[in-house]
């Protein structure tokens, strides 16, 4: 494991709120070089009454926390936010250690994480774009002695390019990425066509989505783990009810604060999915004591997707980690809540009720209707009733087909024109 310091800056005019936010924000980089495999030996929280342009910290500073580097055999330094390639080389110049910030981590535990050829395209684009204005830097080269933490490619591919090669890669993974654009759209007009709603599983990374997918499905098609950004690639899944209502069922990456805007957009297609959901399940750590910041960051990027407005269950998450007494406050808190519901994804504790709050949605989207159906029906017809409405009763009366069924009012206006246009073809 990288032996790495951390370094988080506040202004001082911000106040004691500032420092409060910084050293959350600190504690959750130590989680992201943990999921890096680093381990953090000390963190520094620098309070300035201005950022300096030329060092970040401060010459200052910066010389102090490379003697602790030296005097310590530190391999990595990485800073809480995104340095200027200016920045970066100058800090080399004084601190002996690699010199990381924190997009550049990001976008390594990225490469780590992707497994299909789309999310590896996306995360190459994501950290091209980031290599290019910082070329001239040492280090960016990443030849294989350096290696470890902010070097990584996808699939472990070691980053050496120049700024030509650079801008053709950058053009062809985007005319790459079309193709997936177009992929994707032909996924939409099928789950359009068959009705059946998608749900997406949303909210901060490390929450326990793909915990909770695997849960639902009771198998184990999401890889999970108790590190960040465990999912990268959309999964999605068929899950049929014991009320036996459908609903597809997607889980999508993870959210965190000071994303890169490198990552959003060069993932902009497979967040796509999410504003195609007809209802959201977001994924809350009840645990987290900073609960409501990371809520409301997730409220501001479905804002920025354009997905803010998709009905919503709020699904609060590890209740089995809370203490006896807290566990009992909380049942009773959410007993009586239409949308939002307290569960275990480990234990299964309260899934019952979420799948029940999804029926009841599922169900609130239908119509009952009853049709009558002459002999002279086409079975093609007759199949496709049965494969995409829910039969509620049926009976025959001399000639005619009764059937009464449960849909979706697109659903029950294609079988109408497609009897229609039957009874006109057979007259």
């Amino acid at each position: 494991m990288e032996k790495v310091v951390i370094v988080g800056t506040v202004l001082k005019s911000n106040g004691k709120k500032a420092i409060k936010e910084e050293l959350k924000s600190l504690q959750e980089l130590m989680s992201l070089v943990s999921t890096a495999n680093g381990v953090v030996v000390k963190s520094f929280l620098v309070k300035r009454d201005k950022i300096d342009p030329a060092y970040y910290i401060g010459k200052g500073k910066a010389e102090e926390i490379g003697n602790f580097i030296v005097q310590n055999k530190i391999h990595t330094l990485v800073f809480d936010n995104e340095l200027t390639p200016a920045q970066i080389k100058n800090l080399e110049k004084i601190i002996s250690a690699k010199i990381v910030d924190r997009t550049r981590l990001i976008l390594d535990i990225f490469a780590q994480r992707a497994h299909t050829k789309e999310a590896k395209l996306q995360v190459e684009l994501a950290q091209l774009q980031y290599m290019l204005p910082r070329l001239t830097q040492k280090g960016i080269y990443m030849d294989n002695q350096v290696g470890g933490i902010g070097t990584r490619g996808p699939g472990e591919t070691k980053l050496e390019y120049d700024r030509r090669k650079i801008m053709q890669r950058i053009e062809k993974i985007k005319e790459e990425l079309k193709k997936v654009v177009i992929a994707r759209q032909q996924q939409k007009k099928w789950r359009t066509e068959t009705n059946i709603p998608l749900i997406a599983l949303v909210g901060y990374t490390n929450t326990g989505k793909s915990t909770l997918f695997n849960t639902l499905l009771k198998s184990s098609y999401a890889y999970t783990d108790d590190k960040l950004f465990a999912t990268l690639d959309p999964l999605i899944r068929k899950v049929v009810l014991p009320t036996k209502e459908e609903f597809l069922i997607v889980d999508t990456v993870g959210f965190i604060d000071k994303l890169p805007h490198h990552l959003v957009e060069s993932f902009k297609s497979t967040l796509e999915i999410v504003k195609d959901a007809s209802l959201l399940l977001e994924v809350i750590d009840i645990t987290d004591e900073d609960i409501v910041r990371k809520e409301q960051l997730v409220q501001k990027i479905l804002q920025q997707l354009g997905a803010d407005n998709i009905p919503r269950i709020k699904v609060y998450n590890k209740i089995d980690l809370l203490d006896e007494n807290l566990q009992k406050i909380y049942i009773k808190k959410f007993s009586n809540e239409k949308t939002k519901v307290v569960i275990s994804a480990k234990t299964s504790f309260g899934i019952d009720n979420l799948l029940k709050k999804i029926s009841n949605f599922i169900n609130k989207t239908k119509i009952v209707k009853t049709i009558k159906l002459p002999s002279t029906t086409n079975y093609d017809i007759l199949n496709f009733i049965y494969k995409h409405c829910k039969i509620i009763s049926y009976n025959v009366n001399h000639d005619l087909l009764n059937l009464k069924i449960s849909t979706t009012k697109e659903m029950y206006n294609k079988i109408i024109k497609m009897l229609n246009e039957n009874i006109v073809h057979n007259s």
